[in-house]
């Protein structure tokens, strides 16, 4: 049974009102050092815990965060929550993860299930800004603290933002995979079922277009954000494609999407980078470990934590200004062994 603030004030032979100033370290305690030491005993003797949750609704603050990450097995989420949590703890607040499953649908029952918990702010990685704005504009309005966590958009967001911005590394994949002689293009791109496509077919064909590559030489593939998905979309891509229209290059739109096409090209026996280049985007730390390294578009991960985690602090604590703050992070391209030149015979 969970040991009560009347049983150590009993025990110490103390009132209660007593006790709780005593363990809360209230400043304006008069209680003498002889009572202290009392009723610090007997906290410890019984194990006593306070109740943070009691302590919050006392204090209208509960010294917690809550994440919501898209996918709990994707190891860059999992990454980012430590790295959040570590920059958190360092202002004495706690952080609760809650996953979303990759859908839209349970995207927003978990924006909803975050804030109905005891936390003072939230951090939210969003995969449709759009889809999501009214529900932002509601966190503004209530003046709840919260970041969200999104590709860079140009429309102005509520709420304090930490994007990402993919058209440099993007811009850089490509000039290195067309210097390499590479002319035939797939993007790989990991949504969740009900997410659509929006305009990211047409913003990567154009970016190709203007590097000369025409758009009968591009290939636009859907995937759930598994590896497995991955390997069966991209191979159902190829089992359905004449080898002479096989893309010799393919951008993922996340490292696990990246590896389940690597597995696929094996499938139909295509040598990596030999025949076929892939690389993807997150720079998860495995990727350079496996037996054919990944190239990999990288993201300033821990900078962007951090910035996370300040941004959360100074809206708590009511330092940040009133206007929502704008950070936007770089990517860039990171080359391993899973790219290299095109095939002579595909030049």
């Amino acid at each position: 049974m969970r040991v009560r603030l009347i049983d150590v004030a009993a025990k110490a032979g103390v009132a209660a009102n007593t006790a709780s100033m005593i363990l809360n370290n209230r400043p304006d305690s008069w209680a003498s050092k002889e009572t202290r030491e009392r009723v610090t005993r007997a906290a410890e003797e019984l194990g006593y815990r306070p109740s943070k949750a009691a302590r919050g609704l006392r204090l209208g603050q509960f010294f917690t965060v809550g994440l919501v990450i898209p996918d709990i097995h994707n190891p860059y989420y999992t990454a980012f929550a430590n790295l959040l949590e570590k920059a958190m703890r360092e202002g004495n607040y706690d952080v609760i993860i809650e996953h979303c499953d990759t859908s839209l649908a349970q995207e927003k029952h978990s924006f909803d299930s975050i804030i109905e918990r005891q936390v003072d702010g939230v951090a939210l990685f969003i995969s449709d800004l759009e889809y999501h704005r009214a529900f932002l504009e509601g966190l503004a309005t209530r003046k709840f603290p919260a970041v969200a966590l999104a590709a860079k958009t140009d429309s102005p967001l509520p709420v304090d933002s930490v994007l990402i911005d993919f058209s440099d590394g993007l811009q850089q994949a490509v000039e290195y995979l067309i210097e390499n002689g590479h002319r035939r293009f797939c993007f790989l791109c990991a949504l969740a079922p009900d997410q659509p496509d929006g305009n990211r077919p047409a913003r990567f064909r154009e970016l190709l277009r203007t590097h000369g590559i025409s758009e009968g030489d591009v290939q636009f593939v859907r995937c759930a954000h598994d590896i497995a998905s991955a390997r069966r979309s991209f191979g159902t891509l190829l089992r359905g494609t004449s080898r002479a229209h096989w893309p010799t290059a393919v951008i993922a739109l996340n490292d696990l999407s990246a590896m389940g096409a690597m597995r696929a090209a094996v499938d139909e026996g295509l040598r990596i980078p030999g025949d076929i280049s892939i690389l993807g985007v997150d720079n998860m730390p495995l990727g350079e470990h496996l037996p054919i390294a990944l190239s990999t578009i990288a993201q300033p991960i821990e900078d962007m934590a951090r910035r996370t985690a300040s941004l959360l602090l100074q809206r708590i604590s009511g330092q940040q200004p009133v206007k929502p703050s704008r950070t936007i992070f770089p990517t860039e391209l990171i080359v391993r062994e899973s790219t290299g030149p095109a095939s002579v015979n595909e030049r």
